[in-house]
């Protein structure tokens, strides 16, 4: 399988606010995804990023406090579609869409997708659907991201059927196959969001990657075992569990030092996938 990671434009805010100790400026936060090219399900993505219905969403109050607490940038070059075509790709090339969760940041082109398969955890979604409107801000969510035929093109994550992990994953003990052949692995990462799934995924060249999406914005929280400020836990659902999360994560990084471990906003770690290749 190839892997490349990319991705859609970026949004800035605080560096002290994203970790405990940081500098008191402004930084670039990256809206990843990445383009898993697999020899039997071909092109798939984990996560979007961005696309112009970001700000097609968040035009009106109350929603525009978003783009106002997160202001957003997004090049032409930077949509998802226009990444695809430099990998000779269409949009309904891809297979499937791995989600996070379901924050705008990571599924803003979803609508873009329109013969995709989403494949996430039940939880991630079924807390979110029957919400009031005016609840959605609260929770970082645009209902007017997901696609009107969602519901038929969804494939919810068998949480009753987890797999054990061999010591390759530990401290992880179980997790989910979510294509059947063991290529890509999901994991729950509570605390971030309801029902938020990293995954595993191994290239050709046997390299393992590890996509922990927002269980960490920076990966230096995760080297550091240094959780965000303190006042990031209003934006938590389950501070806690974020903070259990970070310690697993940081457990993995220090006995898998030759995993790329990839958190979806770390601008240091997926500048370094950026670069053109030596040669």
């Amino acid at each position: 399988m190839k892997i490349n990671v990319l991705h859609a434009g970026y949004c800035t805010a605080p560096e002290h606010i994203a970790i405990h100790g940081g500098r008191w400026r402004t930084i670039r936060f990256p809206a990843m995804f990445a383009l898993f090219r697999h020899p039997t399900f071909g092109a798939m993505l984990f996560d979007t990023g961005y696309s112009y219905r970001f700000f097609d969403e968040t035009k009106k109050f109350p929603k525009r406090f978003y783009r106002w607490m997160t202001p957003v940038t997004l090049r032409e070059e930077d949509l998802i579609v226009n990444q695809l075509a430099t990998f000779n790709l269409r949009p309904k090339d891809i297979s499937h869409v791995f989600i996070s969760h379901f924050h705008a940041d990571h599924i803003a082109s979803l609508p873009d997708l329109a013969w995709s398969r989403f494949v996430y955890m039940p939880h991630a979604f079924s807390h979110l659907r029957n919400l009031h409107p005016f609840e959605d801000m609260k929770h970082a969510f645009l209902r007017g991201l997901i696609p009107t035929d969602f519901d038929a093109r969804s494939h919810e994550v068998d949480i009753t059927k987890p797999i054990l992990l061999s010591e390759e994953y530990a401290p992880f003990k179980s997790g989910f196959d979510l294509l059947g052949d063991s290529s890509i692995i999901g994991v729950e990462l509570p605390g971030h969001a309801h029902g938020q799934m990293g995954v595993f995924a191994r290239d050709d060249d046997g390299k393992v990657f590890f996509f922990v999406a927002d269980a960490a914005w920076l990966k230096r929280s995760i080297v550091e075992n240094c959780p965000p400020h303190k006042i990031a836990n209003l934006l938590f659902p389950d501070p806690k569990a974020y903070r259990e999360t970070l310690g697993v994560l940081h457990s993995y990084f220090l006995t898998h030092p030759d995993t790329h471990v990839i958190p979806s906003h770390c601008e240091e770690t997926i500048s370094k996938f950026q670069k053109p290749p030596v040669g």
